[in-house]
């Protein structure tokens, strides 16, 4: 079983990822980032309801075959619905709302990462200020493509999902 928090962390509020074999603090969002993470798994959980897969917050962990367990904004596990896991047993999309702070460690880094994760079909890098996202997707021949979606009519196809959403599912309707 993995361990998703450690003896002696400190009772800073902080979540923290294991990353090469140390505890790593993640900073607390902004509002607009948990906007976009609360309208996205509004918008899983309405698709995928009466299915196998559904939308989490980063309280479930993704284990990465490196050994690292990252938290990303929203991963949808397709694995054992069991009420006490921890980590995802079959992640296949993710999400993560970029931030200037963790931009390029989520752009380079986390995304090497998932893409080496078998299960994982998606990775969504979500813009916080446009509808803007990197959209990456795993083929038939498990060779990843990645290409930009612009505009919030813009459709993001999961058929690995069952499901589409739309930009606009993910930014808040707000002036």
């Amino acid at each position: 079983m993995w361990r998703t928090s450690w003896p002696g962390e400190p009772g800073d509020g902080l979540r923290y990822e294991l990353v090469d074999g140390w505890p790593r603090a993640m900073g607390g969002a902004r509002a607009k980032h948990a906007r976009i993470v609360i309208n996205a798994i509004m918008a899983l959980r309405a698709r995928l309801t009466g299915g196998p897969c559904e939308p989490f917050t980063d309280d479930l962990a993704v284990l990465t075959p490196k050994g690292n367990l990252r938290r990303p904004d929203v991963t949808v596990d397709c694995g054992d619905p069991d009420p006490e896991k921890q980590v995802a047993d079959r992640p296949v999309l993710v999400i993560e709302v970029l931030s200037e702070s963790t931009r390029r460690f989520d752009e380079y880094l986390k995304l090497t990462e998932y893409r080496s994760v078998a299960s994982l079909r998606y990775v969504l890098l979500v813009e916080p200020d446009l509808p803007a996202v990197a959209f990456h997707v795993r083929g038939p021949d498990g060779t990843w493509s990645d290409r930009p979606l612009i505009g919030p009519e813009t459709e993001i196809p999961l058929p690995d999902l069952g499901c589409t959403l739309t930009l606009a599912d993910l930014y808040p309707n707000r002036s």
